[in-house]
């Protein structure tokens, strides 16, 4: 059963949340730094490290201010493909 993801969305964004808090400390940001950096609110940021919920725009900005928008900026960008319908699919569409 390979490619199944067996986490909860809620828990692929809590996991997410936790390694760009990782990477804020990291780089030695407090939280309020980050939110006035990157003109997300300071309950947005702190609700995201908790929770894992926050809007993509407010993700993309707190990213940018990270030096890591290349990590989204890259999402979904080498996508494998799951058969040969796909291959097939896309080469109509372009």
């Amino acid at each position: 059963m390979d490619g199944y993801i067996w986490e909860t969305p809620s828990e692929i964004n809590k996991n997410l949340a936790q390694r760009v808090k990782k990477i804020r400390k990291r780089r030695k940001i407090t939280q309020v730094q980050l939110a006035e950096r990157s003109n997300v609110s300071y309950g947005a940021l702190k609700k995201f490290e908790q929770t894992g919920e926050i809007s993509l725009l407010s993700l993309t900005k707190i990213s940018l201010e990270l030096g890591i928008a290349d990590e989204i900026k890259e999402l979904f960008t080498q996508v494998p493909y799951r058969d040969i319908q796909e291959v097939i699919n896309e080469a109509k569409n372009t």
